[in-house]
């Protein structure tokens, strides 16, 4: 039988969810509160329990949320920040943004985190901070990655976007660095209905900071000292937000569960590499991604199929055009250059079918048999 399987299903998610959804929408319409208001403020209460973290400061998306957060820490003009040569563009973006320098690192092989044993080579007397991403839903080798950053007296920014409810050593990831940047973007593990961001600190002279540059410098109406952005979550989004989370855990075991199956009907392929949990990591499994040499046939393959796929992402940070003027090389970053080339993210949501994840493993069995 022949299955039309997306890569992501929103809409599915909505009717799950829909007179719950529907009546927090009207009861925000109702007040009027449309940009912060109460609806904000109980989103942001219940999120920062959810991770027993002192502060969370909602914003308009999660690019906002790191570029918040690097105001708040001081990145001046000179500065040198490390981040992963394998991520989303936002988490390097913002550092310029912010007046900072990007400074690349190389990945590990099967967790696509940063490598912290490549971060040590990269500090210089301008190192003044650390982004680690916990890409694809793994946290990043948090314990040695604080190791680094306190001996050197740097902070650290947690990448959060596609890891909620990760952990390390227990641990919820968000809850290790000096801040921690979280995306609601429509499609990630905990999505709003259009964009929406939050930042949570334990610190609470850093998190006065963000609330101010983000509301236009100021704490309350008509209060401007300093030069912000206007940077706010609307009470529409909060108000979804707030139902969602009620679901993120039961989310996220099914995705656990769905990755599972996944990896039961591929490991024992030669030719496919699925994802690694290491010790002492939970993986939220924002992407399930495997590796194939013939990544784009494999891909090409399962379209003809009715079977969705994404590259995420195709060309490591340090090689786009953006940061041509870095002048940097395939071999500057070889796991990270090697990983670009075989990567393939398969559809993966709480709402899919053991039917359907049955199907696409039979495809990349028959793609792979041939190869």
């Amino acid at each position: 039988m022949k299955y039309k399987v997306p890569f992501n299903d929103l809409f599915a998610q909505y009717v799950s969810l829909k007179d719950a959804i529907d009546t927090a929408m009207e009861a925000v319409i109702q007040q009027s509160a449309f940009v912060r208001g109460p609806f904000v403020k109980t989103f942001e209460e219940e999120f920062s329990k959810m991770f027993d973290a002192n502060h969370c400061i909602s914003c308009a998306n999660g690019t906002d949320a790191l570029y918040i957060s690097m105001k708040a820490l001081g990145v001046k003009d000179g500065d040198e920040v490390i981040a992963p040569a394998h991520s989303w563009i936002s988490t390097t973006e913002t550092i310029t943004q912010a007046g900072g320098n990007v400074v690349f690192c190389d990945t590990e092989k099967d967790t696509y985190t940063i490598d912290p044993s490549e971060i040590e080579k990269k500090i210089t007397e301008a190192t003044v901070g650390i982004i680690p991403v916990h890409l694809f839903g793994q946290s990043a080798d948090m314990d040695s990655i604080l190791e680094i950053a306190h001996r050197h007296n740097i902070w650290v920014l947690e990448d959060c976007a596609q890891a909620h409810l990760a952990e390390y050593k227990g641990r919820k990831v968000g809850t290790f660095g000096d801040a921690a940047s979280f995306s609601f973007y429509p499609g990630k593990n905990l999505g709003a209905m259009g964009d929406a961001g939050a930042i949570l600190t334990n610190n609470t002279s850093l998190a006065e900071k963000m609330q101010r540059f983000a509301r236009h410098g100021g704490l309350f109406k008509g209060e401007h000292l300093v030069e912000g952005v206007n940077s706010r979550l609307d009470g529409i989004q909060a108000a979804i937000l707030s139902v969602k989370l009620k679901e993120l855990r039961r989310w996220t075991s099914r995705r656990q569960e769905v990755a599972a199956h996944y990896s039961k009907r591929l490991i024992g392929l030669s030719t496919i590499t699925t994802p690694v949990i290491s010790d002492d990591r939970s993986h939220v499994f924002h992407l399930y991604v495997i590796r194939h040499k013939d990544r784009d046939g494999l891909k090409s393959f399962l379209a003809d199929n009715g079977v969705e796929t994404v590259v995420n992402y195709p060309v490591s940070l340090p090689l786009l055009p953006a940061y041509g003027h870095l002048e940097h090389s395939a071999e500057d970053f070889l796991v990270a250059s090697s990983n670009q080339s075989q990567i393939l993210s398969l559809p993966i949501y709480p709402e899919i079918t053991d039917q359907q994840v049955d199907y696409v493993c039979d495809l990349i069995a028959a793609f792979a048999n041939t190869q």
